[in-house]
């Protein structure tokens, strides 16, 4: 199964968070923060939403970063996957 995303949408897959902190320490699944980087997956066409003209600057393999709690958990084929808007995404991290 595919997706493809409508409109101003992004899918993404989240960048695994780190399991270990940079002095060493093991951290437990609780103890772990939300990942906000992720990898754009497919991008939708942008077009006119609410009103306004929406360009699509984000492309498939760009390495982004989200607003913390945003977007819409999917899971397709065993994966899981965040749709968000493109207004969600922060900053494209180089």
């Amino acid at each position: 199964m595919t997706i493809k995303p409508l409109a101003d949408r992004v899918v993404t897959k989240l960048v695994e968070a780190e399991e270990t902190t940079k002095s060493g320490i093991i951290l437990s699944g609780a103890a772990k923060e939300k990942p906000q980087v992720a990898e754009v997956i497919a991008v939708g066409p942008g077009g006119v939403v609410d009103g306004h003209e929406v360009v699509m600057t984000v492309k498939p393999g760009d390495k982004v970063l989200t607003s913390k709690y945003s977007g819409t958990e999917v899971k397709c084929d065993g994966t899981e996957y965040v749709i968000v808007r493109q207004s969600d995404i922060l900053a494209i991290v180089e």
